[in-house]
């Protein structure tokens, strides 16, 4: 929406707006950290039941506009970033600094956090559920392994393509014993021995490991044996993965499963939409990538 700072200031000064719980601005592409600031100085009160803040594709936003917005909104529960490369790990020192309740956040595509954003998260949000670290490219194994030893709570986490990850990390996702949601694609350096241990988490009902060109049956086996519960997978792409993969998944996940692409799986034959659904009867979706 065109003039969305100035909006928003307006909006948040009326009576009706003092106890406003959730605010989007995706892609507001005008707001700028004035405007955030204008909102802490004379909006103050209305922010104070804040829940949900939105400021995904807000790129003019830097850390200087992070520290104004989330100073005023201590109750904030979801927060959400995406594709922001101005916001650095002083963004989210301040964010973890003044909002104490966050369990959902949104860190996509900010290039500039480093593994210390990843231990301040770690350290404050102990009871976070949902992380999305797509495309943090400078994030190490050290960092996320913070996160998965003390962020015990997570149901989702999103690491689609961060290809400098290994099995060294990959390995501790076995503590998430609530994990739910698991992003994989594009993670190079996954093998079968981390994705066997990724295999222990038992409430999995979403796993994408598209591209996760190291994998073979042994891995995707050991996924159809521990997570029964899948409904989406995807394994998009890996030339490791024969029919024997398919045979096991059908085996203890045909109730179950809604969702699987094997296109690019060259070890695996073709089949009819009608011979998968023979394997999969609940199958609804053949294709997640074109």
């Amino acid at each position: 929406m065109n003039k969305a700072g100035d909006r928003l200031i307006a909006a948040t000064s009326l009576p009706r707006y003092q106890h406003v719980k959730e605010i989007n601005l995706e892609f507001a592409q005008d707001i700028e950290d004035e405007h955030l600031e204008v909102l802490q100085s004379k909006c103050f009160v209305s922010l104070q039941k804040l829940e949900s803040l939105n400021l995904n594709g807000c790129q003019k936003i830097s850390d200087k506009g992070i520290e104004a917005i989330t100073s005023t909104c201590s109750k904030l529960k979801v927060f959400s970033i995406y594709w922001n490369v101005r916001v650095t790990d002083i963004g989210i020192k301040h964010v973890v600094e003044n909002c104490k309740q966050i369990v959902d956040l949104n860190l996509s595509g900010c290039k500039n956090i480093s593994d210390k954003a990843l231990q301040l998260i770690a350290e404050n949000y102990q009871e976070l559920e949902s992380l999305n670290l797509t495309r943090c490219i400078k994030l190490t194994d050290g960092g996320l392994q913070q996160i998965l030893s003390k962020c015990s709570s997570l149901q989702s986490l999103n690491l689609y393509a961060l290809s400098s990850f290994t099995d060294k990390a990959y390995k501790k996702i076995s503590s998430l014993s609530l994990l739910k949601f698991l992003d994989l694609c594009g993670a190079q350096n996954l093998s079968d021995e981390g994705l066997s241990c990724i295999a222990k988490c038992k409430n999995i009902v979403s796993l994408n490991l598209t591209w996760c060109v190291r994998v073979t049956d042994v891995g995707a086996v050991a996924i159809a044996e521990g997570c029964t519960s899948l409904e989406f997978l995807s394994l998009f792409g890996i030339v490791g993965v024969t029919d024997k993969c398919l045979e096991v998944l059908s085996r203890f996940c045909s109730n179950t499963v809604t969702t699987l692409d094997v296109n690019g799986c060259i070890g695996i034959k073709r089949r009819s939409r009608d011979e998968l659904l023979q394997l999969f009867p609940r199958l609804r979706c053949f294709k997640v990538h074109s």
